[in-house]
């Protein structure tokens, strides 16, 4: 039947829409490559690979906030590799400068001048391990790469590579030597993730896998950056209707309202969400966004942003009663068991959300 309706479209539309379509399969199959690139790395965790592809496609950040050797660094280099891009590794540490991040300017005896040396923060892919070791001062080195995509020294602006990519990781605040990451910093990461430990299962394929070589040995680039380019044009060509746009708007109005909250969600996590919401439904094959995208994506985009006014409050239950209480697009609210309207109970988060602040 589609061949029946192209074939009386005239040549030149009818070319248009073949390279179209030829464009749509390009882009489908170079997701499903870097994933199954991926899942050769790390076992057991498409679900957060997903969030951590779509928040690539999305031209965000990621923030990991796990415990040490699940496999954060593992999934920063496998993500570079598939992409063919450049990976930098930054270890944070209480003694680290902000110039050690940027780069500076260097004199150099031949040419008797100064000269800029770019930093590690110059890569397509950079992992900031343990971010919340490194000084607020050295903390505030990446807001400028992260927002605008250069890095200025001595007033001059230098260009990041594109595409750039920033995935952090944190360590509990509980543990000696932290400092908490700021409110500005936070609300700079598209999504929050978690990998977790592995089931007993994949614990015994991670170790097997790596007998004879690491398995980020065995991975090779699946495309370069003019194809994730490609993609992230894709992404944003996904349709997202105006009502759900509302909606996540919506979600993140009812965030600044709740009473357990002293801050709540701002317009630019709203923004993210509907962004993460088109990448993710263009990982997922579609072309359109659905209410259970966005949804199912709000733990991640909003718990990071949240600064609850105790301790004991918890984030996510927030975000559960939120997306309980405001209702869906085209769904007729339903009395739940207070005997006030709401859209029902929330689906359980997605295993790739991070824990509370």
């Amino acid at each position: 039947m589609l061949r029946d309706r192209t074939a009386k479209l005239s040549p030149l539309v009818r070319g248009v829409y073949h390279e179209f379509m030829t464009l749509q399969t390009d882009v489908r199959a170079g997701i499903e490559a870097i994933l199954r690139n991926l899942e050769a790395v790390i076992v057991g965790k498409r679900a957060a690979l997903e969030l951590a592809v779509s928040a690539l496609l999305a031209d965000g950040h990621l923030l990991i906030r796990d415990v040490p050797g699940v496999g954060k660094t593992m999934l920063a280099r496998a993500l570079a590799v598939s992409t063919g891009g450049i990976f930098k590794r930054i270890q944070c540490t209480p003694d680290l400068l902000p110039s050690d991040i940027t780069g500076g300017m260097v004199y150099d005896a031949r040419g008797g001048a100064l000269r800029f040396v770019p930093g590690p923060v110059f890569a397509n892919v950079v992992l900031a391990d343990e971010l919340n070791r490194a000084t607020p001062r050295t903390q505030a080195a990446f807001l400028e790469a992260m927002d605008e995509r250069q890095v200025t020294i001595e007033g001059a602006a230098h260009p990041l590579p594109t595409p750039f990519f920033l995935i952090a990781t944190s360590t509990p605040l509980e543990q000696y030597g932290t400092y908490p990451l700021p409110e500005g910093q936070l609300d700079r990461f598209l999504a929050s993730a978690s990998l977790g430990y592995p089931s007993a299962a994949d614990e015994v394929q991670i170790i097997e896998r790596a007998e004879l070589a690491p398995p980020i040995e065995r991975v090779g680039a699946v495309c370069d950056a003019d194809a994730v380019l490609a993609m992230r044009a894709a992404a944003r060509a996904v349709r997202i209707d105006r009502s759900l746009v509302a909606y996540a708007v919506d979600l993140a109005a009812a965030t600044r309202t709740h009473s357990a909250v002293e801050l709540g969600v701002s317009p630019r996590g709203s923004q993210g969400l509907t962004r993460l919401a088109q990448a993710w439904a263009l990982v997922r094959g579609r072309g359109y966004v659905l209410p259970d995208d966005l949804k199912h994506l709000a733990p991640s985009v909003f718990q990071h942003r949240l600064l609850t006014r105790a301790r004991t409050d918890d984030p996510a239950a927030v975000i559960d009663e939120v997306l309980a209480r405001v209702p869906i697009p085209g769904v007729p609210p339903v009395p739940n068991a207070r005997g006030t309207s709401g859209a029902g109970p929330a689906p359980n988060p997605s295993t790739a959300s991070g824990s509370g602040r």
